[in-house]
């Protein structure tokens, strides 16, 4: 439909009226107990208990996240049936998050991916509501037990580990130094509810989900849904000016066949090296990069170091995960460490290297076991506390438990990204 001069001004202007409003009105109040969208959201894990802002009524907020790739990676595998890959740019990603401040201490987060790697086309990631306060149910209620407890439900990822406050997030990258996410990557977006309590650097996590990714309520003669159960122990202490330290403890358990294995495949998005690995005849795969063991009647560990001593900076993920005795009895076993320096007058540039591998076996009787590894080394900077530019040098190989005839036989994939974003 062709729009007139007079049409297309008005949009314009509507347009322009529309922003300034959401600019003023984020100008004048801020969202409670959130983590900041922006540089000033690293290291920061459960949303802080700290308040934020004041209320005195209904807001939105707008906001979002913008990334693009150049990539320049090469792979190959011991049949040699892979496409070949070139150096250019990925195709860009973006979200739009629309968080509401209801009431006093009372939050709605909704996420929108625009654009991603596995859907092109614009789709709701999900979203939840957090409790920090109740004084919309009667002022002043229980405000001896909000003042450390935070309560959150919703279809969205749960606070399963401490991996997933680091990963990039479709375009919300700003929090993940590197590219890519972890070979084993937990998260899942599943209808859940869980408890938060942080008092004095002590942290727990109590919570549930449906344990299913694509929500439906047909039943059949496979059907065997079961709640997965999931929580988190830990302490997170500034010890003192100079030195942070934190260490948690997470688990998730589901015992049902037909729920409970998508903790590491709940990624829709895709994953962060485009191209790598695909044949030259069959489906392209968009998760490519990772390890899924899609157990079933899956029982999860994930112990989490975190250290921060002026620039230095330390994460660890040792992370166990297995199968009942029924459905093979497998195991794998995750490692990561990441070392970064950060430096600068506001930390604003980083230096860093990380190295993650994934070992183990789909059932106790497999004669040899998988092994994945991937080392990523590189830097950023942070041109504004909303604007990054990384660069890294990643290697990927898959040392062993592939048959011959497996695409992953020998197959290894390396190379350089480079990547910016935008995050507000």
């Amino acid at each position: 439909m062709k729009l007139s001069s007079f049409t297309f001004r008005g949009f314009i202007l509507s347009g322009a009226m529309l922003t300034c409003s959401i600019a003023l009105a984020q100008e004048k109040t801020e969202l409670q107990y959130f983590r900041q969208n922006s540089k000033e959201g690293l290291n920061v894990f459960e949303s802080p208990k700290e308040k934020g802002g004041d209320f005195d009524k209904v807001r939105v907020f707008v906001s979002g996240d913008f990334a693009l790739q150049f990539q320049a990676i090469d792979h190959s595998n011991s049949l040699n049936n892979l496409v070949q890959l070139g150096s250019n740019f990925n195709l860009p990603t973006a979200n739009l998050n629309i968080n509401t401040q209801l009431a006093d201490g009372l939050r709605l987060h909704l996420r929108t991916y625009l654009s991603s790697k596995h859907h092109n086309e614009s789709w709701v990631k999900g979203g939840y509501l957090q409790i920090d306060r109740l004084g919309f149910i009667r002022e002043g209620f229980l405000d001896g037990i909000m003042d450390y407890t935070t309560v959150t439900f919703g279809l969205d990822e749960f606070n399963y580990g401490d991996a997933h406050f680091r990963r990039s997030d479709n375009a919300r990258v700003i929090f993940n130094p590197f590219i890519g996410n972890y070979i084993m990557d937990s998260f899942s977006t599943e209808a859940f509810g869980e408890v938060t309590v942080q008092k004095d650097g002590l942290i727990a996590v109590l919570g549930l989900s449906n344990g299913k990714l694509n929500q439906n309520v047909i039943v059949n003669d496979n059907t065997d849904n079961k709640v997965s159960f999931y929580g988190k122990l830990g302490v997170d202490k500034q010890l003192d000016e100079d030195f942070r330290f934190r260490l948690t403890g997470s688990w998730y358990m589901n015992k049902g066949t037909t729920t409970g294995t998508w903790l590491y495949g709940g990624d829709r998005a895709g994953g962060r090296y485009y191209g790598v690995l695909q044949p030259l005849e069959g489906t392209a795969n968009d998760f490519e990069g990772r390890f899924n063991p899609r157990f079933r009647q899956m029982t999860a560990f994930q112990i989490n170091p975190f250290l921060k001593y002026k620039g230095l900076e330390f994460f660890g993920i040792v992370e166990s995960v297995g199968n009942s005795e029924g459905q093979g009895n497998g195991n794998f076993t995750q490692l990561s460490g990441e070392l970064l320096y950060r430096f600068g007058g506001t930390e604003q540039f980083y230096l860093g290297g990380r190295y993650n591998t994934v070992k183990g076996k789909n059932n106790d009787s497999d004669t040899s076991e998988i092994e994945i590894s991937r080392l990523n080394v590189g830097g950023g900077w942070f041109m504004t506390k909303n604007v990054i530019v990384k660069l890294e040098y990643m290697n990927q190989e898959y040392k062993s438990g592939f048959g011959a005839t497996s695409i992953y036989n020998e197959a290894k994939f390396n190379g350089i990204n480079l990547e910016a974003a935008i995050s507000f």
